[in-house]
């Protein structure tokens, strides 16, 4: 009974994450990362240029 109603709730939450997912697709065109942040292109960032330098000598 217990692994029953386990694995309803399961399937629950994997039908309402894939619900989420493409209601977010098609608001957005593409799905949106939450868990990392995207960094900016102009934002100043001594390693990237550093490493590009060394890579043209």
């Amino acid at each position: 009974m217990k692994l029953n109603k386990k694995k309803n709730i399961i399937d629950q939450v994997k039908a309402s994450r894939k619900q989420s997912r493409n209601d977010e697709i098609k608001a957005h065109g593409k799905s949106i990362n939450y868990n990392r942040i995207m960094e900016s292109n102009k934002k100043y960032n001594r390693k990237k240029n550093r490493n590009d330098e060394n890579f043209e000598l």
